[in-house]
């Protein structure tokens, strides 16, 4: 491609974003929020992480005529936007007027560090003119209007979100994906609490669940048991990848079957909950006993590996379930097996397919199967 190919090619994409720029004060965002013309999704709201130090600070710089960065909103329609950028800063300010869903009290500064005089103060105990000043205080507002190319609106706010925001990956693939197509993101929301899964990911800590990282394993079980040839070495990565070809709608050629898909799922981890329950995804001692910590090598090798076997497994029969359990015990004790299972360095495709292909092997010695 030439400069003069290549110039064209970026005017093209220039021509499909549609912006403008907006001066609106604090109080005008908040009369809008009121009025459901500026939207924070209930699962972008579930984001909000800053501390009440850092609200404080915000609303400090903010009453101290500060600069602050702007935030980015898109069109939805007509004089209606939805936060795409910025939810710690409006957040702070709903939060500190009293407004902020799910929080029954406004909030009290606290940690202000220029300004300590400030300390303890609500927005109701602020003098009038610093009440004022507030209410007043302009930020700037990027729009992308509606007109724009939504795949351009989706790898905006995937940018927007990427940089410094200490959001996990599967955080920003649930607020992102949905700017394309929410179906197969709400699926995997929805089977991340199926009773069978949650069993067997018992012992997975609370920080991770708190990052998402169940719904993170649900992507990842779809995503290598359908998407594996394409793997190389980033998860992340590919797991985002996976998501969106799912997810675009603009790629018919791209299937997902949701309801065999769904079905397929239910019956992995009823088969695996059946047979191992909390300990399918625990490593073993020396001894031979349960080390009670998730382990994501095992989470793929036992889910993707019974695959090729899940028509001829029956989960409700207690011999077959007593016998896969026999095998993947046998299984966690072997040294190659813990080999290929542990330590780093093993996130790439050939390991990935090395674990796999032991359970197949060792299933594929079972009688019945």
């Amino acid at each position: 491609m030439d400069g003069l190919d290549l110039i064209k090619a970026v005017e093209r994409k220039i021509e499909k974003i549609r912006t403008r720029s907006l001066d609106l004060s604090f109080n005008e965002l908040l009369d809008m929020y009121e009025n459901e013309e500026l939207i924070i999704s209930p699962e972008y709201q579930r984001l909000f992480r800053w501390t009440e130090g850092g609200q404080s600070r915000f609303i400090e710089s903010l009453i101290l005529e500060m600069p602050v960065p702007p935030i980015f909103v898109i069109e939805l329609e007509e004089g209606v936007y939805e936060l795409i950028d910025g939810l710690q800063r409006i957040s702070s300010y709903l939060h500190f007027r009293g407004k902020l869903p799910g929080r029954s009290s406004s909030l009290v500064l606290t940690d202000c560090d220029i300004v300590p005089e400030l300390n303890n103060l609500t927005f109701d105990s602020l003098p009038k003119a610093l009440e004022i000043k507030l209410k007043r205080n302009f930020i700037r507002v990027e729009i992308l209007r509606k007109e724009s190319d939504k795949r351009l609106r989706y790898y905006m706010f995937k940018r927007l979100n990427t940089g410094g925001e200490k959001l996990s990956a599967q955080e920003i693939r649930n607020s992102t994906i949905r700017l394309l197509d929410d179906k197969f993101n709400n699926l995997i929301i929805d089977l991340s609490q199926n009773p069978d899964f949650r069993n067997c990911i018992d012992n997975l800590s609370d920080e991770k669940i708190e990052q998402k990282y169940d719904q993170e394993l649900v992507l990842r079980f779809f995503a290598f048991k359908n998407y594996r040839d394409y793997y190389v070495h980033d998860v992340s990565d590919f797991l985002t990848e996976y998501m969106e070809n799912v997810s675009d709608p603009d790629k018919q050629d791209f299937k997902f079957d949701y309801e065999e898909e769904e079905k397929n799922f239910q019956k992995t981890f009823a088969i695996l909950n059946n047979a191992l329950g909390e300990q399918t995804f625990s490593g073993t001692n020396t001894k031979g006993n349960f080390v009670s910590r998730f382990l994501i090598y095992h989470f793929e090798a036992f889910c993707i590996g019974i695959q090729p076997f899940l028509d001829r497994i029956d989960e409700n029969n207690s011999d077959q379930m007593s016998q896969i359990a026999e095998l993947f015990i046998e299984i966690k004790n072997d040294p190659e097996f813990k080999r290929i299972t542990t330590g780093g360095g093993k996130n790439y495709a050939k390991p990935l397919n090395d674990r796999i292909s032991f359970v197949e092997e060792k299933l594929r010695g079972i009688e019945w199967i």
